[in-house]
């Protein structure tokens, strides 16, 4: 599932979290699947366990996952957002990167009324 490149620039940790961002963002892992823990993930990937630990803390600081004594390192599923929403907000941004944020949003805001009124 998860694998380190050794000969890849990318550091240990970033290639930790890419690898299971990618997993929750393509729905692989589902809200509240359960990761191996750190000292788990870390003897699989022969890796430090702090190594593991600062993924999962990156992680954990986007909101992709959760830490918990008693539960464990479970999957969030309120903060996921399909990458398909996620390329398309990209798309958006790609075209109106010449306006303010509020710009943008306030033209997001506008279509979102319009649909609601119908």
């Amino acid at each position: 599932m998860i694998t380190l490149n050794p000969t890849d620039p990318v550091p240990a940790f970033e290639q930790i979290k890419l690898q299971i961002e990618a997993l929750i963002r393509s729905g692989t892992l589902i809200e509240g699947h359960k990761l191996p823990s750190i000292r788990q993930l870390a003897a699989d990937l022969q890796t430090a366990p702090g190594t593991v630990a600062r993924a999962y803390t990156e992680l954990e600081t986007t909101g992709l996952i959760e830490a918990s004594k008693a539960k464990g390192t479970r999957v969030r599923g309120d903060q996921i957002l399909p990458d398909t929403v996620q390329r398309a907000a990209q798309t958006y941004l790609d075209q109106v990167s010449h306006l303010t944020l509020e710009q943008a949003i306030g033209a997001v805001r506008a279509q979102w009324n319009a649909k609601q009124k119908g």
